[in-house]
């Protein structure tokens, strides 16, 4: 959930640090007071798209700063951290967005700098902000089937990641078909140049890892004079009259005399005596290997010349000699290809045709699994929709499938796509005798708020987001609507941390943590405060939020049983 949010310079906030808590959190306060300015704030936490207008006038940056503490080690956010290299520990995740005056965007995911798309993947698992646009979003029927599949993803999950491999190596195949049999005199042109490079490489004849070899060569000739000088001084040190190897004679021989006389002197006698004999073999080793030592400045010039001619071959083919060689035999292999293209294509075909039969046979039982997850999910959001008094509302999930694609080869264009050949919509009926249509084309303002709270309440669990953000989603409706939607987003609050913008008593009186955000002038600048309201300020609070103007007692006494009706209704869930 998200625990902490520090806000600074963004818009009319001067600087906040608001703690928020488990369950069902709202936000209320006046119009233009700064209650959206902040979910902006979170949704830029999340990736949003950001803009210079964000920053406070007369200041060079606004920064926002989030701190997210995980309820599971099985949590997704933890193999989005593997992936990126970003190591999360102690069940925590620190999101942090800058952006500066001039309109760069700095991103970090737990102190380390990050790209805008990189902070996007951390935040999509992490925050799920629903306004009036993300409502339409939710809406839309391309994302149907995703949440058809999140549904029952355990089953369907599997069955997915099957077909996936399939769909991508069939995509595969068809790409090469199409570029084998395509375009005869591109076709030409490309095997000439493909005969071309392979005869320059030929005529090479490169040596696997030769260029490493030379450079080591080369940088041995390069500093023989060094090499030379060292190895001669370190050999006369050892070696001679009054040298290193006789000293270590003398001392060895005056311990072999007398060990018998003690232990201690037995025992690092035997330890010299390894040591003279290891230090007598090194002193020859290196004695044999000057001998080996020869300056040929002609092999010197060879070498040079030779890795000039890599390194000309490695901007064109590969960064080492390695890569060029299998580059190589790549070209070898397209050569071959081509010139013996007829072959290829029958055999792709009968390839395709065959992974295409695979494909299918795995979209089928994807398309079998999504029918039964489709029933399972009609009768829940069924029952939601009562919930919320669209009891005579009509959820159906409409499969347009291409079926007809079972016996159909490569050459007749199998309709298969990523999710395989289902096409999915999520159709509503409102009201009794009309049709069932797309959501977005049969539900009112009010209507598509509760909708959209039912399909929540149902893949809030399914999504592992740890937080969720309602604002003003809850705008249209009112008296016993109101109540039901207030019980519905406390129902969502028990399985994700909510925080709700609200102008609406009875979803803030089942609030909670309540907090106000009131607007203050503070220096000749208008800026934003947030307050927790303690009980009686909240008391208060929604009192006035009833009135819409001076807080009266009948509005008070109203507020108190708002208060004692979701006390009720918490104590019964």
């Amino acid at each position: 959930m998200l625990t902490e949010l520090s806000i600074q310079d963004f818009a009319i906030i001067d600087k906040i640090s608001i703690t928020f808590n488990e369950g069902l959190t709202v936000l209320t306060g006046e119009t233009g007071a700064g209650k959206s300015i902040i979910i902006d704030a979170v949704q830029l936490l999340a990736g949003g798209r950001g803009s210079v207008e964000f920053v406070r006038h007369g200041t060079s940056k606004a920064e926002i700063e989030g701190l997210f503490t995980l309820d599971s080690k099985d949590h997704k956010i933890y193999a989005t951290g593997n992936y990126y290299g970003i190591d999360i520990q102690d069940e925590m995740v620190v999101l942090h967005r800058t952006i500066t005056a001039s309109g760069k965007s700095i991103c970090r995911v737990n102190g380390k700098l990050v790209t805008l798309a990189i902070l996007k993947e951390f935040g999509k698992y992490l925050i799920d902000i629903h306004s009036q646009h993300e409502t339409q979003s939710l809406m839309n029927s391309e994302n149907h089937i995703d949440l058809l599949d999140q549904f029952d993803e355990k089953k369907i999950n599997k069955s997915k990641d099957e077909y996936t491999k399939l769909y991508e190596k069939l995509s595969s195949l068809k790409k090469r078909y199409k570029e084998l049999s395509e375009n005869e005199q591109e076709m030409t042109h490309r095997l000439d140049l493909l005969q071309f490079q392979i005869s320059e490489l030929e005529q090479a004849e490169l040596v696997p890892n030769e260029d490493v070899e030379l450079s080591e060569e080369r940088s041995q000739l390069v500093n023989f004079e060094r090499i030379y000088t060292g190895l001669q001084d370190a050999y006369n040190a050892l070696y001679g009259e009054q040298k290193g190897i006789e000293w270590l004679n003398e001392a060895n021989q005056a311990l072999q005399d007398n060990q018998e006389y003690d232990s201690f002197i037995a025992e690092k006698a035997e330890e010299m005596s390894n040591h003279y004999f290891l230090i007598e073999e090194l002193m020859y080793d290196l004695r044999n290997y000057i001998d080996t030592l020869q300056y040929d400045p002609g092999r010197l010039n060879e070498i040079e010349s030779r890795l000039n001619e890599i390194n000309r071959l490695k901007k064109k083919y590969g960064s080492s000699v390695d890569e060029i060689l299998e580059y190589m035999g790549k070209i070898e292999e397209e050569i071959e290809q081509i010139t013996n293209k007829d072959s290829h294509l029958s055999k792709l075909a009968e390839e395709i045709n065959g992974v295409s039969q695979d494909a299918y046979l795995e979209a089928k039982q994807l398309h079998d699994l999504r029918k039964k997850a489709a029933q399972s999910l009609k009768k829940d959001i069924q029952k939601e929709l009562k919930g919320l008094y669209l009891e005579k509302a009509s959820f159906s999930v409409q499969f347009d499938t291409k079926e007809s694609t079972e016996q159909r080869t490569f050459k007749e264009n199998v309709k298969l796509h990523k999710n395989g050949f289902d096409y999915i919509h999520f159709l509503i009926s409102t009201n009794p005798g009309e049709p069932l249509k797309e959501l977005n084309k049969t539900a009112s303002g009010g209507e598509l708020s509760r909708i959209m709270l039912a399909l929540k309440k149902i893949f809030a669990k399914h999504q592992g987001v740890t937080s969720v953000i309602f604002d003003e989603v809850d705008t249209g409706v009112s008296g016993r609507v109101a109540q039901a939607i207030a019980e519905k987003i406390y129902q969502i609050s028990n399985q994700s941390q909510v925080l709700c913008i609200t102008h609406l008593p009875q979803v803030a009186a089942m609030s909670d943590t309540h907090k106000l955000i009131k607007k203050l002038e503070k220096n000749k600048r208008t800026s934003t405060e947030v307050l927790e309201l303690s009980v009686k300020q909240k008391t208060d609070e929604l009192g006035r939020m009833i009135t819409g103007t001076k807080l009266t007692e009948t509005a008070q006494k109203h507020a108190n049983e708002l208060l004692e009706l979701a006390s009720t209704y918490k104590s019964k869930i």
